[in-house]
């Protein structure tokens, strides 16, 4: 029955697929008529009529753009108003989840940021903080070097403002100098007198030694060899007032980080500590058996001293009423710089650089003739360290001889090492070495003879300052205990 009923129907479909083919034809022949087709056309007509008659005829058909439309016009008007709220409280909700993971994520970043610098203070204050930026840094090109001319003498000493942006230079001249650093030109100058002038100029009249300026950069101090210390106002070079008291040559000032206490040191083997802000002196420290040639100091009420030929480096506990003597140059210790809390740099009249730890009397490094050997063969000497600098709370030094240049030095990790990093070509006595605050240059005063003497004579030097700026091959630095935490 069921293979009948097929037989029925397929005549029949064949009925209807041949009347819509006949329709087909005679709506492509009045088409034809109309237009007057040809014969080719014409059969291409009756194929897409055939064609298109299978297209309707079939159970699946196509939606176009306008059944779309209605279709999504009719799923929109489907949507009933709880549906509505539904949704919109459901993106409300997400909304809130996205803020709420932005500002945890915001807070955790803060938090790991505070951490950090707590961190880096800790470390800080316990002087085992080690930036490690010796590694960035490159060799400047001369031509970058800028080099600026004003004293008749050679320089002395020099200070570098808190904020990078002037230098103040002294020299056996008698005189000060104020630059711009940007700018690169002078911004006012102290002129110094002859000695017998002392009461009618408020200048120095012997040579400049030393110099100091406060973290705030409030004050500054100048010390000569006429026993005299001088207070200035650093914003315009005004004078305020002078200390007396040593018995000889003020070689080394240096004012304690964060406060208007001022240590200095003299060639009358002692220490005396003052109070700039009042104007007021507080007391005297002796132990060095020779004369002090360099002294330096941070946060701690302690200061650091090189004492000559006593071949000794004190550390003086002010509050404790104590000092720290620790041995291991061979020849005249002629200056020194605290690293950081813990640890400080020296150089001697031997040609040796050496590291120190406060809780080592002994050297954790030394580099004999670091700047090399002199003179005629058979009487070679080593070059004489005449400066030392280091930047703050990192593993760079810097040390300046007659050598013709300045070289730049890697501390090891925990300041048990010291290695080359490459030379600065300058001509002339390297008197005194600064690092700028931020790290971003290095100022050197050069002069044609020694800051303490006239030994020897470099005639081709120029008595000038010189910027050295501190390229480094990446931004980022990373920091690591020098010790152990």
């Amino acid at each position: 029955m069921a293979a009948a009923g097929m037989q029925r129907r397929q005549p029949q479909r064949r009925k209807q697929r041949g009347a819509s083919a006949t329709a087909a034809g005679a709506a492509a022949a009045a088409v034809r008529k109309k237009r007057q087709l040809p014969v080719a056309e014409e059969k291409t007509w009756q194929k897409a009529g055939s064609k298109l008659n299978e297209e309707i005829s079939s159970d699946s058909e196509p939606e176009g753009p306008a059944t779309k439309r209605n279709n999504d016009a009719e799923e929109e008007i489907e949507e009933t108003p709880q549906e509505k709220k539904l949704r919109l409280a459901k993106l409300y909700l997400e909304q809130l989840r996205l803020q709420e993971e932005e500002k945890a994520e915001e807070e955790t970043f803060e938090k790991d940021l505070v951490a950090g610098r707590l961190k880096e203070d800790v470390l800080e204050q316990r002087g085992k903080l080690q930036r490690q930026i010796a590694k960035s840094l490159q060799r400047p090109d001369s031509a970058d070097i800028t080099v600026l001319r004003g004293h008749q003498q050679p320089i002395t000493c020099l200070v570098i403002s808190p904020d990078d942006k002037y230098i103040f230079s002294a020299a056996k001249d008698c005189s000060i100098i104020k630059w711009d650093v940007e700018r690169k030109r002078k911004l006012h100058v102290i002129h110094g007198t002859k000695k017998g002038m002392e009461d009618s100029h408020t200048g120095h009249t012997a040579h400049i030694l030393s110099m100091a300026i406060s973290s705030d950069g409030k004050y500054l101090a100048t010390g000569d060899r006429n026993k005299l210390i001088m207070i200035w106002e650093a914003a315009n070079c005004k004078h305020l007032y002078k200390f007396t008291g040593h018995r000889d040559a003020v070689s080394g000032l240096s004012f304690r980080k964060g406060t208007h206490q001022l240590y200095s040191a003299s060639h009358d083997r002692s220490v005396k500590v003052w109070d700039v802000a009042e104007n007021a002196y507080v007391e005297t420290l002796f132990g060095h058996q020779d004369v002090i040639t360099g002294l330096d100091s941070l946060s701690r009420e302690c200061c650091v001293t090189s004492g000559g030929r006593d071949g000794t480096v004190r550390v003086w506990k002010i509050a404790e009423e104590s000092q720290l003597v620790f041995y291991g140059h061979q020849g005249s210790i002629d200056c020194i710089q605290l690293i950081n809390e813990e640890h400080m740099v020296s150089g001697a009249d031997d040609g040796s650089v050496a590291l120190w730890g406060l809780s080592k009397k002994k050297p954790l490094a030394t580099v004999k003739q670091a700047h090399g050997l002199c003179g005629t063969q058979g009487l070679e000497q080593p070059y004489w360290i005449s400066a030392v600098a280091a930047l703050l709370n990192s593993d760079v030094v810097a040390t300046g001889s007659h050598s013709a240049s300045v070289r730049l030095w890697k501390c090891g990790e925990g300041f048990r090492r010291l290695e080359p990093l490459f030379n600065i070509p300058l001509v002339g006595f390297v008197n005194t070495l600064q690092f700028s605050n931020a790290g971003h240059f290095l100022v050197a005063g050069i002069g044609q003879e020694h800051r303490l003497g006239r030994w020897w004579r470099i005639k081709e030097a120029k008595n000038s300052i010189c910027i050295i700026p501190l390229k480094k091959a990446n931004a980022g630095d990373t920091q690591i205990p020098a010790e152990g935490s």
